[in-house]
């Protein structure tokens, strides 16, 4: 069999395993979403919940707070009302940086106003608007550390997931990441006036010791976690 010919093949059947995959997600969220309604309280969650009311209650510097009314539609055809306060909020970024010719990690400490202390975690931050993921992620890292890649081509950059922070709060995505540098450049860090951050690279046995609590940064480490089990290291 020729070489071209094989390939068209192997898409073809590429291809159609992913179509499968696709049907086969489809009907498993069917028969999961079948189970919960049967279970349910009368409410059709099949019908999107519409937004009936919205009144800005607090705008500080970084987010803001809605109290809103929502209608919900019963599975009779009438709707219900439920009361909801969200906290409006910017995208977010955070990495997980790897030095992969010491095999060592970029780890911060800063106050944390959530759980007043001087808290461990990642480099992190907002994006700007009109920004993409990875350019407010490379931004975030140089304002923050110091750290700039030498050149894209000496980067590998590991999408984790996009999760919301909070989601019976919060709308603030955050873009979780691991970014495996093979070279990079320390220059000057770049703080906001109100913004106090250390960092420093460890080990990986010391990365694990770190008494990190934030949710966004231990879901980047459990899944490099995964990554170096794989590839034995």
């Amino acid at each position: 069999m020729k070489a071209g010919q094989q390939h068209k093949e192997n898409t073809m059947q590429t291809d159609g395993e992913q179509r499968l995959g696709a049907a086969d997600n489809g009907n498993t969220t069917e028969r999961i979403n079948a189970s919960l309604a049967s279970h349910g309280d009368g409410i059709d969650m099949n019908v999107p919940a519409k937004l009936l009311e919205s009144h800005e209650v607090y705008r500080g510097a970084i987010f803001r707070v809605e109290d809103t009314l929502i209608g919900l539609t019963t599975t009779s055809g009438s709707m219900v009302t439920i009361r909801r306060q969200v906290l409006r909020h910017a995208p977010c970024v955070v990495m997980l940086v790897h030095d992969t010719a010491t095999d060592r990690y970029l780890i911060e400490r800063e106050y944390r106003i959530g759980n007043d202390s001087f808290a461990y975690g990642l480099p992190a931050g907002l994006m700007d608007k009109g920004e993409d993921v990875h350019e407010a992620a490379l931004r975030e890292l140089r304002e923050e550390t110091g750290v700039t890649p030498i050149s894209n081509d000496r980067m590998r950059i590991d999408q984790v997931t996009d999760c919301y922070s909070s989601e019976g709060m919060t709308d603030e995505l955050a873009h979780i990441m691991v970014i495996h540098l093979d070279g990079f450049q320390q220059g000057e860090r770049h703080f906001d006036a109100d913004e106090h951050v250390e960092s420093a690279w460890v080990s990986w046995p010391d990365l694990l010791a770190t008494h990190i609590t934030a949710s966004n940064s231990i879901i980047a480490i459990q899944h490099e976690q995964i990554r170096r089990l794989t590839a034995g290291k």
